[in-house]
C-alpha cells in the first residue's frame, strides 16, 4: 500500500491481460522507443475517471510518488492531476510551480529511487500533457525554450514536447511557432541519423493542424526553400512528416507537392 490515494486507486484497477496489449502497443521491447516501460493495463478513460475524483485532494508529495513511478498509467494519472490543479488555480506562483514540476519531470530531474531520462517518456504522456501545461503557460510569455527543447538531440520526448506544445498557440490562431520549430526538425541531425519517426509524425501532425487554419500559408511554406540547401521544404522533409502535413490539403495540391 502507498500513502497516496491516487496511487492506490490506480493500482486497484490493474488488468494484467490488458497490460500485455498496451506493452506491445507502446513498443516496450528491447531496442524499441518504450523499452522497459511497465503497464498496469488501465485505459485512458478509466484513468481520467480516477483523476476526476481525486485531483483536488492529491498533495504534491502524492503527485511526485505517482509521477516517478515505474508504472506508465500512474505517471499519466499524475500528469492529468497536475493539469487539473494548474487549470483550476488562479495563483500565478502555484501555476509556475506546476510548470517547474512538469519540466523537471520531462528532463528526469525529480528525486526518485528509479531515476529516468524522462518521466514524461512516451508519446501519449507527451501529447496529453504538454500543450495543456507548458503550451498554455507560454501563451503570454517568451517561447524560446520550446526551440531549445526541440533541439535536445539526446531526448526524444523533450524534443516532441517542444513541437506538440505549440498546439496551444494554434488553438489561439498563432501559427508562427509551429513553423519555426518545424524548421528545426528539417536541419541535419547531429548524430547523422534520420529524424526519429515519432518526431516526424508529431511535426507533420502540427503542420497539418496549422494548415487547417491557413491552407495557403502551409502550401507556400512547403514550397519555399528549406533552412539549409536550395531545395523546397517538401523535398527536404522526411516522407512520413510530409504525408502527415499534407493529409488535409486538396488532392491536386497534395499531388503537386509530392512531385517536389
Amino acid at each position: 500500500m502507498s500513502n497516496s490515494k491516487l496511487y492506490d486507486a490506480m493500482l486497484a484497477l490493474r488488468d494484467d491481460r490488458q497490460a500485455q496489449t498496451l506493452s506491445r502497443f507502446f513498443k516496450t521491447g528491447k531496442g524499441e522507443y518504450g523499452e522497459g516501460d511497465r503497464f498496469l493495463g488501465i485505459k485512458v478513460p478509466v484513468t481520467r475517471g480516477v483523476v476526476k475524483e481525486l485531483w483536488r485532494s492529491t498533495t504534491r508529495d502524492e503527485l511526485l510518488e505517482c509521477l516517478t513511478s515505474p508504472w506508465h498509467e500512474l505517471r499519466l494519472a499524475a500528469l492529468l492531476t497536475l493539469i487539473e490543479q494548474y487549470r483550476h488555480s488562479r495563483d500565478e506562483e502555484y501555476r509556475s510551480g506546476c510548470i517547474e514540476l512538469y519540466l523537471d519531470a520531462a528532463h528526469g530531474r525529480l528525486p526518485s529511487p528509479n531515476p529516468r531520462l524522462s518521466y514524461v517518456d512516451n508519446w501519449d504522456l507527451v501529447d496529453l500533457s504538454c500543450y495543456c501545461l507548458l503550451g498554455d503557460w507560454l501563451l503570454t510569455r517568451d517561447r524560446g525554450m520550446l526551440g531549445d527543447m526541440a533541439g535536445e538531440g539526446n531526448n526524444l520526448w523533450v524534443r516532441r514536447i517542444g513541437m506538440v506544445s505549440t498546439m496551444a498557440f494554434l488553438r489561439h490562431g498563432e501559427l508562427d511557432d509551429t513553423y519555426t520549430i518545424a524548421d528545426i526538425f528539417l536541419l541535419p541531425q547531429g548524430d547523422g541519423q534520420p529524424l526519429h519517426d515519432l518526431l516526424q509524425k508529431a511535426t507533420g501532425w502540427l503542420l497539418r493542424e496549422a494548415g487547417k487554419r491557413d491552407t495557403p500559408r502551409l502550401t507556400e511554406w512547403l514550397q519555399d526553400r528549406a533552412p539549409h540547401g536550395n531545395m523546397p521544404r517538401a523535398a527536404a522533409m522526411p516522407r512520413t512528416m510530409l504525408r502527415y502535413a499534407i493529409e488535409r490539403l486538396p488532392e491536386t495540391t497534395r499531388k503537386n507537392i509530392m512531385t517536389l
